[in-house]
């Protein structure tokens, strides 16, 4: 078993000191918890010393002082239910604290991710990023919540007894003491190992959350290739591990109630046999001596519990570690200081000396250069991983290029807002997205303030307004994630009414008939050459049919523009176009 060593070590109090930063808002809460954490103690402890004086006034048969005792039981009854009335009062205010600062991390996570540059979200499961910000977080929270209620409470039932017995007999104290630390020493060795497996645990549950995530955003493809066997391979491989990482774990940390039950279980019965010599030399009466037997096991149960909050602590900072370390992912560089607002763009879009790569090593784009005057129709074709969607991504600011420059309006891009750059682009892409609401939210996703007749206006321009009605509820129809059963040609076809809906200076239309049939493709591409009219567009394609009324066509392969013109100069060069072009329509 791998040893916790000084770096984890360190690691782990950095990850403590950031969450008692995010309880530091909640410091007046805190302070009150204390406060009934040592009113609840001081009740509860007092309880033992009237049950002493209850016990000292049954001496003998016949000489019981009955009216002593009655009232004893009275402040007994009355010190129980202000100890239970605090008590309730102090779990309350603990489990506001535990999830505030839970939710305080999860909003803070989540504002981070949107923050993230689009690299990092490419590189990254789904999965395991939905974990973090769900199952380690609420890992995190009942770690919390458990540490603050066993924490106070236990510091000042320690203290409280210690007081209580020094005050009864001090070499009987000075025994208990003595044996305490045994506890310790039992429960800082198992903590040492939890530790490192509860990470393991929040690790394996993260992969295990992405391959669940991905095989039912994609159970369609695993269907259709047969692949469900393999992919229940690999859940049950991902499964098992995570499974003896749990059991594991799970093992180290049941042993510690255990272990301080034992030591916990010898200093009483050695407090017992002290005390019983006590009682005999008159040292102590009985009365006291079940005082302190009552103290000394209200001593040792606070370790006892602190002991097994240790192993649950373990868990929650492995989790919370995991969640930091999503927040400190670096984001974005940040829009310039002074950055210009894009408004009422032109269209002009200059391209100079543009080189860009995924990867360091692969080159993609290199050196490009293109020139582009307001309200031009240009068309990108090639073929695939030519970087015809890197393009797209780097007008829009997804990515920045490593040299040259773009600009719009003749303002570099990255000196300008990426939000303003981002509201004068519409774009439609081949891959889909719709949230989960009502259709008419979804067409409204730019443009919430839309009215029903703008929302129904754009769903016409988009030829969808005669599927909607169809629907049950027409466009008040809630649809599932990502659409649920419609096909992918209805949510391209509802995708494209939002754009309709939010008419920006420049358009970026990315195969956006792809998943159309031609009769209602052609109706489309009608509606599209209206609004493309004194509208900068930039329309990648690969059906060439759609592309011959462009003002410009580009024509990539592996990064550079090989060829550029219009449709017809592009058919008499005879070159690379010309032959996509009668690939597609050389006769059988």
């Amino acid at each position: 078993m791998k040893k916790l060593n000084s770096g984890t070590f360190g690691k782990q109090m950095r990850t403590v000191s950031r969450i008692l930063r995010h309880i530091r808002k909640y410091r007046a809460f805190v302070v009150l918890s204390v406060v009934l954490a040592a009113v609840t103690t001081a009740l509860t402890l007092y309880i033992p010393i009237l049950i002493g004086h209850a016990v000292d006034c049954i001496a003998a048969p016949g000489a019981v002082e009955f009216e002593a005792l009655f009232g004893i039981i009275g402040r007994i009854a009355a010190a129980a239910a202000g100890a239970g009335v605090s008590q309730w009062a102090m779990n309350h205010i603990n489990n506001t604290i535990t999830y505030r600062v839970a939710e305080d991390v999860r909003v803070r996570a989540f504002e981070h991710i949107e923050v993230l540059p689009v690299s990092y979200l490419d590189t990254q499961k789904t999965g395991d990023i939905t974990s973090r910000m769900i199952a380690d977080v609420d890992q995190f929270a009942d770690g919390v919540l458990m540490g603050f209620t066993q924490l106070f409470t236990g510091v000042m039932t320690i203290l409280g007894t210690l007081g209580f017995m020094l005050f009864i007999n001090m070499p009987i104290t000075l025994l208990v003491v003595c044996l305490t630390p045994l506890s310790f020493v039992a429960a800082s060795f198992i903590a040492k190992r939890t530790y490192l497996l509860f990470s393991e645990q929040s690790r394996t549950r993260g992969e295990l959350t992405a391959l669940t995530d991905e095989m039912i955003t994609n159970l369609k493809v695993v269907k259709a290739f047969g692949q469900e066997d393999e992919v229940e391979k690999r859940f049950g491989e991902i499964n098992e591990r995570l499974a003896a990482c749990g059991k594991r774990a799970t093992f180290y940390s049941s042993i510690t109630n255990p272990a301080t039950r034992f030591v916990n279980a010898m200093v009483y019965a050695a407090v017992g046999i002290a005390g019983a010599f006590a009682c005999v030399r008159g040292l102590i009466t009985v009365g006291q001596l079940s005082s302190f037997l009552s103290y000394a096991n209200q001593y040792t149960k606070p370790f006892n519990e602190i002991s097994g909050v240790a192993t649950e602590l373990q868990n929650a900072i492995a989790s919370a570690e995991r969640v930091f370390a999503l927040i400190d992912e670096a984001p974005q560089e940040p829009d310039r200081e002074g950055a210009a607002v894009l408004t009422d763009a032109k269209g002009q879009v200059d391209i100079r000396d543009m080189s860009f790569s995924y990867v360091p090593s692969q080159h993609l784009i290199e050196h490009m250069n293109l020139n582009v005057r307001p309200g031009e129709r240009v068309a990108i074709v090639g073929p695939t991983g030519c970087g015809k969607s890197t393009l797209i991504n780097l007008l829009m600011r997804f990515y920045d290029p490593q040299e040259g420059s773009i600009s719009v309006d003749g303002c570099n891009t990255r000196e300008m807002t990426r939000a303003s750059l981002r509201q004068g682009f519409g774009m439609v892409l081949q891959e889909t997205w719709l949230k989960s609401g009502t259709i008419r939210e979804n067409i409204a996703y730019g443009c919430p303030d839309a009215s029903m007749e703008e929302v129904m206006r754009a769903a016409k321009d988009a030829h969808v307004d005669s599927f909607i009605r169809r629907m049950p509820d027409g466009y008040d129809t809630v649809l599932s994630e990502d659409g649920g059963s419609l096909s992918q040609g209805q949510k391209q076809l509802l995708c494209i009414a939002r754009l309709m809906l939010r008419i920006p200076p420049m358009l970026i239309l990315d195969e956006a008939t792809s998943s159309i049939d031609t009769r209602t493709e052609q109706k489309i591409q009608a509606a599209f050459a209206k609004l493309m009219e004194g509208r900068t567009s930039f329309v990648v394609a690969h059906r060439l049919s759609t592309i011959r009324e462009s003002d410009v066509i580009l024509v990539m392969r592996d990064g550079h523009i090989i060829e550029q013109g219009n449709h017809d100069e592009l058919l008499e060069k005879g070159g690379f176009y010309a032959e996509l072009y009668n690939s597609q329509f050389a006769p059988a």
